[in-house]
């Protein structure tokens, strides 16, 4: 769910609207799946979405997705900064480990490699 949350507020942040088409093409699925969480997503009203129209996230399903965009650039820039991993590896990575830490864990692991980098 995380993952269609981030891609719309991406694509609406560069193209204004999103699409179910660009959010297949995005995320690199086929369509019909796409259509399916669509439907999951408006039901837990975290998108407003009709059928052939244009796609857009509530302001809950931006919350969410704001939060989860938050973690991916910080632990990518970690990984890539701190770590010295490749770009590849630590976009892949980041988009990983950003669906599995909760809040409290990521806002605590932050600060600790916030001080520990100073």
């Amino acid at each position: 769910l995380e993952d269609y949350l981030e891609t719309i507020l991406e694509l609406q942040e560069t193209k204004t609207v999103a699409r179910s088409k660009d959010i297949a093409d995005k995320l690199n699925i086929k369509r019909g799946s796409v259509t399916g969480m669509l439907k999951k997503l408006a039901e837990k009203e975290l998108i407003n979405y009709e059928p052939y129209g244009y796609v857009t996230l509530t302001t809950l399903g931006k919350k969410i997705a704001t939060e989860v965009e938050r973690k991916h650039v910080f632990f990518k820039a970690f990984f890539q900064d701190v770590l010295k991993i490749d770009e590849e590896t630590a976009e892949k990575t980041a988009c990983q480990i950003e669906h599995a830490m909760d809040k409290q864990v990521f806002n605590r692991f932050k600060a600790f490699v916030e001080q520990a980098t100073r």
